[in-house]
């Protein structure tokens, strides 16, 4: 059995020894990576003999990603408004449209893959009629947005071209075409980089991987704020794109090569994605799926809803006494919320002036008074508080 060993100054050997039944049909080699990882880290293959350093397993979370299975929608299942209006975490933006999108949390069918991964749910967007063509300013899109200081403090070397991420997704579409995304960084000089999907037959699912290398003029400051922006593309008009715009490399200016415009025209086209992993390391490691518990409060700091029935809540007992009576309701977040959040509509009875005076990541402290003796003076209905990015 043929080996290689190590010798030690002071006598002993460590020895590699060859596996002790021959390979198969074909030799195999390994390659090694040309740098070290970071602590903590494991040489991982990615299958065909290519070492590299990634999160070991254990309890320690590799998917910077909330959310990336689609699995929490707090908000809602479907909406035709734009914006953060049901999958968390992830939003639909866009302009130019001669009829609204519908974006949705929707089932992934059973018997597919990603679905024998484990996957159950996905973002899907529902194209309108767009009869009047694709215009140089329409634009549409999904994205997710991470804070800074979980890229500042991932293990990535975001300055060093030989230190990388992985970005690895699922994606379907009704339309057989090419589709761009981009990453953004927004501290310092925003840079961005552009990604294709390659042609995707219709209606199948495809897992779509990238390895990015850092860019020396990447900056990602240690704080709360907005620091990495993942787009993926059903379409962009010639606005925001260039036929010079390279592919897999870090730069200023628009935003991703010239989009075909088949699907943005095609009436009723469908686009879906879940899965998404953003990870430390150049191998897509197996998606990190966690309980919809341990999701959800990550989430929560980002969006809560207080009284998700809508259902009355007796919260001022003064409004029993008299009409000159004020009543307080303090709403603790668990987890913190990312920032001090704003607050969404509010339902009341018998309550006039009613506001929060007081809102930061930990609490909110509303104060309203009754305005009806001998009535309850009430909340009536759900409230909504948004930190996102």
């Amino acid at each position: 059995m043929s080996k290689i060993s190590l010798k030690h100054s002071g006598g002993n050997v460590v020895s590699l020894n060859a596996p002790t039944n021959a390979p198969g049909a074909a030799d195999v080699a390994f390659k090694l990576p040309n740098a070290d990882g970071s602590d903590g880290q494991a040489i991982v293959t990615d299958g065909s003999g290519n070492l590299s350093f990634a999160n070991a397993g254990g309890s320690r979370a590799h998917n910077l990603i909330i959310n990336g299975a689609m699995t929490i929608s707090q908000r809602g299942t479907s909406s035709t408004s734009s914006g953060y209006q049901t999958v968390d975490r992830f939003y639909h933006d866009g302009a130019g449209w001669d009829e609204a999108m519908t974006q949705a949390q929707v089932d992934v069918a059973s018997g597919t893959t990603p679905y024998t991964l484990g996957f159950r749910k996905a973002f899907k967007l529902t194209n309108g009629n767009q009869s009047s063509g694709a215009d140089a300013n329409d634009y549409v899109s999904i994205i997710t947005r991470l804070e800074a200081q979980d890229i500042a403090n991932s293990g990535w070397n975001y300055t060093s071209t030989s230190s990388y991420i992985t970005l690895s997704f699922w994606v379907k579409s009704s339309v057989a075409q090419n589709f761009y995304g981009y990453l953004r960084s927004y501290d310092g000089t925003s840079y961005r980089y552009p990604f294709e999907t390659g042609s995707l037959t219709a209606n199948t699912w495809t897992k779509i991987t990238k390895t990015i290398a850092g860019n020396s003029n990447l900056q990602f400051d240690n704080d709360n704020n907005l620091g990495l922006e993942i787009d993926f593309i059903p379409f962009y008009g010639t606005t925001y794109t260039s036929s010079s715009t390279s592919l897999n490399a870090w730069q200023t200016g628009v935003f991703t090569p010239d989009n075909t415009s088949t699907w943005y025209t095609t009436n009723d086209a469908t686009f879906e994605i879940t899965g998404v992993q953003l990870e430390v390391g150049s191998v897509a490691t197996d998606f990190e799926h966690r309980s919809f518990g341990q999701e959800l409060e990550l989430c929560k700091r980002y969006f809560y809803r207080w009284n998700k029935t809508g259902s009355s809540r007796y919260t001022f007992s003064g409004g029993y006494q008299s009409h000159n009576d004020n009543g307080f309701i303090d709403v603790n977040f668990s987890p913190e919320m990312r920032a001090a959040p704003t607050v969404g509509s509010i339902t009341t009875a018998n309550i006039t002036s009613f506001s929060f005076g007081t809102l930061n990541p930990e609490c909110a402290v509303g104060v309203g008074s009754a305005n009806q003796a001998g009535s309850a003076a009430r909340i009536a209905s759900a409230i909504d508080f948004s930190a996102e990015l």
